[in-house]
C-alpha cells in the first residue's frame, strides 16, 4: 500500500487537533502524511489608511499559527505520522489549490467556510470550485455532531449516494481504497418523482427493481472486500431523502461524486453537492469525476 498524503486546511476556528485526530483511523488506508495549510486572509495584513502594510500583524499571526501546528506535530510524530506545514498570506482558495498540486495530495480536508449575508448564495462553492480546479477528492468536514460529540470514525459506516453516473462510479473506486477504515456502507439511490413518467404501477415497480439491482452490484463490490453493505432506495427531493436516510441508517458521513461542472452553474441548477456542503450535518466527502484512482 502507497503511502498517501492529507491536506487539513484549518483557519482556526471549525478545525481543531481534536477534528484532526479524529482522522487518523485514516492511517490504515494508507495516510501517512498529513500537510497542515493555515491561510492568514489577505485583508487582516492589508494596507490601511494611515498605517501601511501591517508587517507587524502578519509576523504576528504567523506565529501563532506556528505555535499550533508545531504542537499538532509533536502528537501526530509520536503517532508514527509524517508531517509538513504551510502558513500563507492570500486568497484561501487558490492557496488550497496550489499547495494541493505542489504536495501531490490524495484528500483535501476542510471546514465548512463562513458566510456572510452577501455571500449565503454561494454557500458550498468554495468547495465546488476546489473540485472544478483540481482532480483531488474534498472532505468538508463538520466534526461535531448534532449532540455535541465529535465524530470519532467518520469513514465507518459511510452513506454512498448513487445516481449511476461516471462520477459515482468513481466515487465508489475512491471509498472501496479506505476498505481498512470501512465497517460498513449503506448505498443509497433516491428517485425522483418526475422519472415516474407515468402511474403504471408496472412501470414504476420495473424503475425500482432497475435501480435495486444496481444497488445490489455495488454492494456486492464492497461485500467481496469483507466490508457489511446494504441497499435503500429512497423517492422525492435529493438532498431530503439523503439527510432523512443518514439520519435513518446511523451514517457517520455522506459521499457523493460530482462533476466538476462551473460553481455557478452548480448553484443555479440546485446542485445536490452545493446543499449537502452547505447545509448537511454529516461530514461530506465529495469525489470528483477526475480524480486520480
Amino acid at each position: 500500500m502507497k503511502d498517501k498524503k492529507l491536506l487539513f486546511v484549518t483557519q482556526f476556528e471549525g478545525l481543531w487537533f481534536d477534528a484532526l485526530q479524529s482522522l487518523m483511523d485514516l492511517r490504515k488506508a494508507g495516510f501517512n502524511h498529513t500537510v497542515f495549510l493555515h491561510v492568514i486572509e489577505r485583508d487582516k495584513v492589508a494596507m490601511h489608511r494611515g498605517k501601511g502594510y501591517l508587517k507587524d500583524e502578519e509576523v504576528k499571526l504567523r506565529e501563532m499559527a506556528n505555535v499550533r501546528f508545531i504542537d499538532w506535530a509533536e502528537s501526530l510524530f509520536e503517532q508514527g505520522m509524517e508531517v509538513g506545514a504551510y502558513i500563507v498570506v492570500g486568497n484561501p482558495l487558490p492557496k488550497i489549490i496550489s499547495t494541493a498540486a505542489e504536495e501531490n495530495v490524495d484528500l483535501i480536508v476542510t471546514g465548512r467556510h463562513k458566510q456572510g449575508k452577501l455571500e449565503e448564495l454561494y454557500g458550498g462553492s468554495e468547495t465546488l470550485e476546489i473540485l472544478e480546479r483540481t482532480s483531488t477528492p474534498v472532505l468538508v468536514y463538520k466534526y461535531m455532531l448534532p449532540s455535541g460529540k465529535v465524530n470519532e470514525r467518520p469513514f465507518e459506516r459511510p452513506l454512498l449516494t448513487m445516481d449511476w453516473s461516471p462520477a459515482s462510479e468513481k466515487a465508489v473506486q475512491y471509498l472501496l481504497s479506505f476498505k481498512n477504515v470501512l465497517k460498513k456502507v449503506v448505498a443509497v439511490h433516491v428517485i425522483n418523482e418526475k422519472e415516474f413518467k407515468s402511474t403504471s404501477a408496472m412501470e414504476i415497480q420495473s424503475l425500482r427493481k432497475e435501480n435495486k439491482q444496481k444497488l445490489e452490484e455495488v454492494c456486492s463490490r464492497f461485500e467481496k472486500e469483507g466490508i457489511e453493505a446494504e441497499s435503500h432506495l429512497y423517492v422525492g427531493s435529493t438532498f431530503e431523502q439523503i439527510e432523512k436516510a443518514a439520519s435513518e441508517r446511523e451514517a457517520t458521513m455522506i459521499v457523493a461524486g460530482t462533476t466538476g461542472k462551473s460553481p455557478l452553474k452548480e448553484i443555479f441548477l440546485g446542485s445536490v453537492a452545493t446543499r449537502l456542503t452547505k447545509d448537511s450535518m454529516l461530514p461530506t466527502l465529495l469525489v470528483p469525476a477526475s480524480v486520480k484512482l
